[in-house]
């Protein structure tokens, strides 16, 4: 059990719902940063783009909306490391991403804790097992993840020419971002 400020015990999914919704203001202010018109830009020729990093956090929530939709113990994220999706229009894909958000905001509110802790598994497109643990499990890592690939395309924003916003506190272009009360 986690006790947030106010002292009240949350549960496992109680905690990553928090957390989840407290990361979103970042994820979004990432993107919003992108020049939207150098989504092309890698550092490296074997990184991904600053595009496709936008279209991975974008199926990353799908996948997450699919798992808690089916209830299917298995999960595919169909990810390919240089994703064949639409990654030209920054705008359509901020929409797509807080739609995806905001569909897995619902999903979440109606997944119990008996659903949370079922068995669940990340599967490669081939069936093969990748990982074993619960549905929170999975969504976690899922968490983990995108965390991960929104620091790595926070990175891009100043050499594409943008302005590095606050994630965790301030950067050297932006003062920290404000609380939201809860």
């Amino acid at each position: 059990m986690s006790k947030p400020q106010s002292g009240i015990d949350l549960s496992n999914r109680e905690f990553f719902i928090r957390r989840w919704n407290q990361e979103h203001p970042a994820f979004m202010d990432v993107c919003r940063a992108l020049p939207p018109d150098r989504l092309d830009y890698r550092p490296h020729p074997g990184s991904r783009s600053a595009g496709e990093l936008v279209a991975l956090l974008i199926a990353l929530q799908k996948g997450c909306v699919e798992l808690c939709e089916t209830g299917r113990s298995s999960y595919s994220s169909g990810l390919r490391w240089h994703p064949a999706v639409n990654i030209s229009v920054l705008d359509e894909m901020i929409a797509s991403y807080e739609t995806h958000h905001r569909a897995l905001a619902d999903k979440l509110r109606s997944l119990d804790d008996a659903a949370w802790s079922r068995p669940g598994w990340l599967v490669q497109a081939d069936q093969e097992i990748v990982l074993k643990d619960t549905i929170g499990g999975v969504l976690w890592i899922a968490l983990f993840d995108a965390v991960h690939h929104r620091g790595q395309l926070s990175t891009y924003i100043r050499p594409m020419g943008g302005t590095v916003p606050s994630i965790y506190g301030p950067s050297a272009d932006a003062p920290a971002r404000e609380p939201k009360p809860e």
